[in-house]
């Protein structure tokens, strides 16, 4: 438990103290955001606030994350360090796409190809070192390898850790929108991330994960969830600086990553439904107006067209993190009764 603290509290302190520095040395620089064109309006007065800041919530949860590991009798394992590598490495592409939309000095970085082939191999490389490194299970699973128990095999799993990486990363990217609301959102997601590791570490006996592995990914989660609390003290609104790409691809990474290693593959579409709800009102409005030349929504993803319909951003804010905190909180009330119900089923 002190490991964890341990984890939690220093990534919050050096993205809450290392943010601000950051904020002085995109500024000097004049490394500001660019602003789509086709946006609402009013998000225009945000042109050249500091972006990027994605790099201080890597750097954070680095840092806490191997900070978690001194004093404590916490040991390295090798799930730990692939979510680490999974945050850094979408991380890196994130940072390749907001320095070429700043160089360029345009709304757009990469393109589509590039990013997500980029995506791709992150992906790939993830889910080949899970499965021929850290050996993990490759039974689909809910909450347990019980629960549904169907054995995907090496090929499939693998194929399933790459689609859930790639979504992941791209859902919170798409809710990357307003101030505040990704690094909020993630929090909710990651704090329960962290009892549900910690749970698995005390019940390995009913999860079927090594007391090591189950510690260390707890350990990334409050550091996942104390880098972007830190982050947000300076991202909520109004921002003084975004995560940008760098940010929000990292952070969805860290989350799939996670949900896969803990065996909560089919949780987690639940606990991060808010993303999941962005995703596919971007997809429904790109599948309707190709289909019929009509839009569904004012305005994809869903926080723009409730902006258009007239909430205020900070309105659309709190209310999407309520949403965020529900779902997470349900996730994790699922992931107890599924507990229950295996642990008396056992006995």
């Amino acid at each position: 438990m002190l490991s964890l603290m341990e984890s939690g509290g220093i990534a919050f302190w050096v993205a809450i103290l290392g943010t601000p520095l950051l904020i002085r040395w995109l500024s000097s620089r004049q490394i500001g955001q660019h602003i789509r064109e086709d946006g609402p309006a009013h998000h225009s007065a945000k042109a050249g606030t500091p972006t990027m800041g994605g790099v201080a919530i890597v750097g954070a949860v680095v840092v806490g994350f191997f900070m978690g590991h001194v004093g404590p009798d916490v040991r390295f394992s090798r799930t730990g360090y692939l979510v680490v590598l999974a945050v850094v490495t979408f991380g890196s592409i994130g940072f390749l796409d907001d320095w070429i939309k700043i160089r360029h000095k345009r709304s757009l970085g990469l393109n589509k190809r590039g990013k997500f082939g980029a995506q791709l191999l992150a992906a790939i490389l993830f889910a080949e070192l899970a499965v021929h490194w850290a050996h993990t299970s490759t039974t689909l699973s809910f909450t347990s390898q019980a629960t549904p128990g169907i054995q995907l095999g090496q090929v499939g799993w693998a194929v399933l850790a790459v689609i859930v990486l790639v979504g992941s990363s791209n859902a919170v990217n798409l809710t990357d929108g307003l101030d505040g609301l990704a690094a909020g959102s993630s929090t909710f997601c990651f704090a329960v991330l962290s009892i549900m590791g910690y749970w698995v570490f005390r019940h390995v006996s009913i999860y079927h994960v090594l007391p090591a592995s189950a510690i260390d990914m707890a350990l990334c989660a409050c550091a996942l969830a104390g880098a972007c609390l830190g982050f947000l003290w300076w991202n909520a609104a109004p921002a003084k600086i975004y995560m940008g790409d760098t940010g929000s691809l990292s952070i969805g990474a860290g989350l799939g990553a996670l949900c896969l290693l803990l065996n909560l593959d089919l949780l987690l579409p639940i606990l991060g439904a808010l993303f999941v709800i962005e995703t596919l009102s971007v997809i429904a409005q790109v599948i309707s107006f190709r289909s019929f030349g009509k839009r569904i929504f004012r305005m994809a993803p869903l926080h723009h067209h409730f902006e258009l319909l007239g909430w205020p951003e900070t309105t659309v804010i709190v209310r999407f993190w309520i949403m965020a905190g529900l779902f997470a909180a349900l996730a994790l009330g699922i992931f107890y009764g599924e507990f229950l119900l295996v642990s008396k089923v056992g006995t």
